[in-house]
């Protein structure tokens, strides 16, 4: 079990050590990437599956028991969000194989995918406050250097924007942090809830939660604090990009999940009042951004603030069945956003661009890359039978189950705007005659675009695949729902029945 819980980080931080060591070497880089992406995402299934077979694992490393150790905890959200990663760096990795410039693989580009998904699951199976923020600096450091290798302008002024406002949510996180400390004395996050049960000062720690709630609200993109997102997302190349779009934002998602239904659940009438009216705004200011750019990252980035509103919509709702859509959501969007960002990247590999007014007839030239786009176009949209569909439709039930009507007619409308600007991807890129007569890649002499498409085929299957049979994947999440909404087994699990029994019976 120690081991299983551990080697989620611990395989990719060593082949990012391993990837320094052999910089020279872009082959050996290639298939070292693609052998550790194999082994974390097996891995992460059997995390998955013994967490379904015997409930929430914990383990305390260095032998130091909680809450004064280093405590890694593995439950249904937190054991999907690895799942999420290990098939985000395999299709990533695959990808790569055929995209990736050996310049840029030279300064670092295998290893910091490697630290950045070590950061990612370190992230999730992490039990305390002050390791998630270590791991968040992680995958901030990979991040930001991800996204100005290369070297060029854009990617230099995207990057200086991103790591700018996260520098801002870093100190935020850590001033929340330091008031949670000072008040209860500990940030092992099962012994802070357990602790604030007792608290007679609530105003304090709605301080420390409202300051997390901002600092993990910026790191998912969410309203007002977004621009950063498509100020940045569409610099580097498109590989980097799906990658961010399949991962970063829902770490913050994630810790937003975590921390408001384990934590700071004292003030729910306040805190997801903020989260409900934050969602709704992210979701209108992010399809509606959308709606006006005509570039085709440009148009995904905004889209995918546009998303994240549903999943903190979610969070707000607070209900098993609202949470659980929530989920569902995430996984549908790592699935969609994903391929919808690498479809890009074969589209300026073909085109050499992704402005909407210079391209066009991929529709006649490539029509499997069409068909690709539109299912995980239509998916992004809510067309049933795609995964979209029940994504949208659990979260617009889950609103109407409070009778929050208004909520869930802006959800809906959403999705209309939604399909709006995919029509538009769809009429200038592929449908419209192509103004510039470009080539295509064959023709430029590029070689080895096959191997882009095999994830791209993938995605799809899987999008159709959760539309077709998406009970098995709302078992997991109703489950993950159910432990997020009753923490009590979280906390035994990890501080032990005897020390929650001694702290509720002094």
């Amino acid at each position: 079990m120690n081991l299983i819980l551990v080697l989620p980080v611990v395989i990719p931080l060593v082949t990012g050590i391993v990837g320094i060591l052999v910089l020279r070497r872009p082959g050996i880089q290639r298939w070292l990437n693609q052998i550790s992406s194999v082994l974390q995402l097996l891995i992460s299934f059997v995390l998955l599956d013994m967490v379904l077979s015997r409930g929430i694992l914990s383990v305390q490393l260095g032998s130091w028991s909680a809450p004064f150790g280093i405590t890694f905890v593995a439950d249904l959200l937190s054991a999907l969000m690895v799942v999420i990663t290990g098939f985000v760096g395999f299709f990533i990795g695959l990808y790569s194989l055929s995209q990736t410039d050996k310049n840029v693989i030279r300064f670092g580009f295998y290893p910091l995918i490697q630290f950045l998904l070590a950061g990612v699951s370190g992230a999730c199976l992490t039990g305390d406050f002050f390791n998630l923020f270590v791991w968040f600096e992680v995958m901030l450091m990979a991040s930001f250097v991800l996204i100005v290798l290369g070297g060029e302008k854009k990617q230099v002024e995207g990057g200086f924007k991103y790591v700018t406002i996260n520098i801002v949510a870093s100190v935020l996180f850590l001033a929340g942090l330091g008031i949670l400390y000072g008040q209860v004395g500990s940030l092992n996050m099962a012994d802070v809830s357990l602790k604030l049960m007792k608290e007679d000062n609530a105003a304090l720690a709605l301080t420390a939660g409202m300051l997390l709630m901002i600092s993990f609200g910026i790191k998912a993109g969410a309203f007002p604090l977004f621009f950063w997102l498509p100020a940045s997302y569409h610099t580097p190349q498109p590989v980097i990009t799906a990658l961010f779009a399949g991962l970063l934002t829902k770490v913050g998602v994630y810790a937003l999940l975590r921390s408001f239904t384990l934590v700071f659940t004292q003030n729910i009438s306040f805190t997801h009042s903020i989260l409900l009216v934050v969602s709704v705004l992210t979701m209108v200011s992010g399809v509606l951004g959308a709606a006006s750019q005509f570039h085709i990252r440009k148009i995904l980035s905004f889209h995918t603030i546009s998303q994240i509103g549903y999943m903190l919509l979610g969070l707000a709702l607070f209900t098993s069945a609202a949470i659980s859509a929530a989920i569902f959501y995430m996984f549908h969007h790592f699935l969609v956003k994903t391929n919808l960002f690498l479809v890009s990247g074969i589209v300026k590999r073909y085109k050499g661009t992704e402005e909407l007014k210079k391209i066009g007839s991929l529709y006649k030239t490539k029509p499997w890359l069409a068909l690709f786009f539109l299912v995980s176009a239509f998916s992004l949209v809510g067309i049933p039978p795609l995964s979209g569909f029940f994504a949208k439709f659990a979260i617009v039930k889950a609103s109407l189950d409070v009778n929050l009507y208004l909520i869930a007619g802006i959800a809906a409308a959403v999705g209309v705007l939604t399909l709006y600007s995919m029509t538009k991807i769809w009429a200038e890129a592929f449908w419209k005659k192509d103004p510039g007569g470009t080539e295509t890649a064959e023709h430029q002499g590029l070689t080895g675009t096959r191997v882009m498409f095999v994830p791209v085929i993938l995605l799809t299957v899987m999008t159709i695949g959760v539309g077709m049979f998406p009970s098995f994947l709302f078992h997991i999440t109703d489950g993950a729902a159910n432990q997020l909404l009753n923490p009590e087994i979280y906390i035994k699990t990890v501080l032990g029945e005897a020390y929650v029994h001694s702290f509720q019976n002094p």
